[in-house]
Formats: structure tokens, C-alpha cells, sequence
């Protein structure tokens, strides 16, 4: 009876084993990656959404082969860096940073782990990457540079008397600097001036916009993530004003901005994503070109127009991707 006992304690225990390393294997199959983002706010929440399907739609499977983690560090740069160094420390297989200053925290944390950023503007000015064609080290990604020139010739068209053209932005986030030189000289290529409002936090938003009545003719806000996070202060100063707002983010328009010419962010992260899994399929970062983003939509709103002064002709209407308020 003892020998019995023991044979099915020893078959007990190796169907134990055998189950641990089941566990163990399925373990290793899985992938995790962690997602950092700056702030919430349509755009970047659409990036984040993008990742996330387009990883689903390769096979990773959020709860069977694939452990998601998401952290925002609500604007703070203080908290994307405690974010990093939490991801860093927790060893995943590909971080994702979704805007530069969680793309630029996340590469003081760790040379080591891959990381692959999201609508950062000027990576190479932020210092993530060596070259777009050869960023040299575990960071690559997909850039959201604007295409100011486009964006410019929509704001004359649109407005063709404006001499003055006035923004809001953020001197402590690199993109948002990078944005306003390269705006100030194309300002300046066409014979107009920047009147610049600086915010360096949400709650500055509205009295930047304010200081810019009576010095702009019109205002355009680029993809700066403090100020579009409080885009609707913009708004309200606009309307007060009668100062037409333009935006380089589509999804400012439904918020009530008169028109804005960009990406759809959702097909930003979907682009991202499909990054990512290449690096969990065993690519390099340091081998991955950085992408950008060549496909832009027109997006208008002509009840937001005329609440600043404004009519939007029918050209311009009838060549938007989409009209807001246009049911």
C-alpha cells in the first residue's frame, strides 16, 4: 500500500511539474509591452487606441498572449519620469511613448529596452534618435512633423487679410518649441509676423489666448500638447474676440476651432503599432528607419466660423474630408 501511495505521489508531482512548466513556457510566449503617454487628450488617446488594435490585429491578443500597461502622466513631467523609470524597472518587451516628453524621459530611463515613440515631432531635436534614416540605438518611432507650409496656405486662403498671426505654446515641451521656430520662419518667408503667448500649463491656456486680442488676426495652434489639452480657453477667446483659431490637430475642430488640416492620429497609432510588432517579432530599433505621416485630412467647421467673424466659402467646404456640423 506504502508503494502504491508513493507511485501516485511521485505521478502527483510530475504532472505538477509538467503543469509549472506549461505555465512557465506559456509565460515566456506572452509579450508585454508598456505604453507611456503625456497627457490624455483626443489626439494622443486616438494614437493609443491605434496601438492597441493594430497589435490585436497581428495575433496579439491583450489577456491571452499579450499584457498591456498604460500610464499618463496627466501633463506632468515630473510623473512621465516616474512613469519611465517604473517601466524601465518592470523589463518589458517594447515600451511605447506616446509625445516627446514622455519619449524623452523614457530615453534617460533606459538604453536598453526598446522604445518606439509616437507623434513626437522632431525626434532627432529632441535627441531621441541620431538621423531618421539611422536613429543608432534602442529608440525609434513615428513622427507627426507638420507640414507648416499647408497648414500656412489654409490660414491665407481662409483669412487672406491677416498680417499677424498669433499661437499658444508651451516653452518647456521641445516639440512645441521646434513647431513655433519653424512657424516664426515660414511666418517670416511670407511676409507676416508670429505673435507668440506662452502657457506652461493647462490652467495658462486662457490667459495666453487672451493676450493675444487685439495683437493677432488670427491664431493657429500647432500640435502642442499643454495648449490642445485646453484648446476650448483658445475657443472662448476667439469667439469673444472675433478671432478665427485654426488648428494642425482635426480633432480640435469638433472642439470648436474654424478648420485644421492633419492626421488622423488613430492611423498614426495603427502605424506605431505595426512597429512595435516587428520588435517583438525580433527586429531592432536601431535598424528601423523613423517613419512620419504623408496622408493629411481636411477637417472645417462652419458654425465655428461664423461665431468668430468669419464665413468658410463653398470651395473650401466642398474639399474638406469632413464638415462638422454638417448633419
Amino acid at each position: 500500500m506504502a508503494k502504491i501511495f508513493l507511485r501516485i505521489l511521485a505521478s502527483a508531482l510530475l504532472m505538477t511539474g509538467f503543469g509549472l512548466a506549461q505555465a512557465e513556457d506559456g509565460k515566456e510566449d506572452g509579450k508585454t509591452v508598456a505604453i507611456t503617454q503625456i497627457v490624455e487628450h483626443p489626439a494622443l488617446d486616438a494614437v493609443h487606441e491605434g496601438v492597441k488594435d493594430e497589435l490585436a490585429a497581428r495575433g496579439y491578443e491583450e489577456g491571452s498572449n499579450l499584457s498591456l500597461m498604460h500610464e499618463s502622466a496627466q501633463g506632468n513631467t515630473a510623473i512621465a519620469a516616474q512613469i519611465a523609470r517604473k517601466f524601465a524597472g518592470e523589463q518589458p518587451d517594447v515600451i511605447v511613448a506616446i509625445a516627446t516628453p514622455s519619449a524623452q524621459t523614457m530615453a534617460a530611463a533606459t538604453r536598453n529596452l526598446p522604445v518606439v515613440f509616437s507623434a513626437v515631432t522632431d525626434p532627432v531635436g529632441a535627441k531621441l534618435v541620431d538621423s531618421l534614416e539611422a536613429p543608432g540605438g534602442n529608440i525609434t518611432g513615428v513622427s507627426d512633423m507638420l507640414p507648416i507650409d499647408r497648414h500656412l496656405d489654409m490660414v491665407q486662403r481662409v483669412v487672406p487679410d491677416a498680417k499677424r498671426i498669433g499661437t499658444v505654446y508651451n516653452p518647456g515641451e521641445a516639440n512645441a518649441v521646434a513647431l513655433v521656430e519653424l512657424l516664426e520662419e515660414r511666418l517670416e518667408a511670407r511676409g507676416l509676423t508670429l505673435e507668440k503667448a506662452a502657457a506652461t500649463k493647462t490652467s495658462e491656456v486662457l490667459g495666453a489666448a487672451r493676450s493675444l486680442a487685439g495683437k493677432a488676426d488670427a491664431i493657429y495652434l500647432t500640435t502642442d500638447n499643454t495648449v490642445i489639452s485646453a484648446a476650448e480657453a483658445v475657443v472662448s477667446v476667439g469667439e469673444r474676440a472675433q478671432i478665427p483659431v485654426f488648428a494642425a490637430d482635426t480633432a480640435t475642430v469638433e472642439r470648436g476651432a474654424v478648420a485644421a488640416m492633419g492626421f488622423d492620429y488613430y492611423d498614426l497609432g495603427r502605424q506605431t503599432g505595426a512597429m512595435v510588432a516587428r520588435i517583438l517579432e525580433g527586429a531592432s530599433p536601431a535598424d528601423i528607419p523613423v517613419e512620419t505621416v504623408d496622408k493629411l485630412d481636411l477637417f472645417v467647421n462652419p458654425g465655428a466660423a461664423e461665431k468668430m467673424g468669419i464665413t468658410l466659402d463653398d470651395d473650401l467646404i466642398s474639399e474638406a474630408t469632413e464638415v462638422i456640423g454638417n448633419d
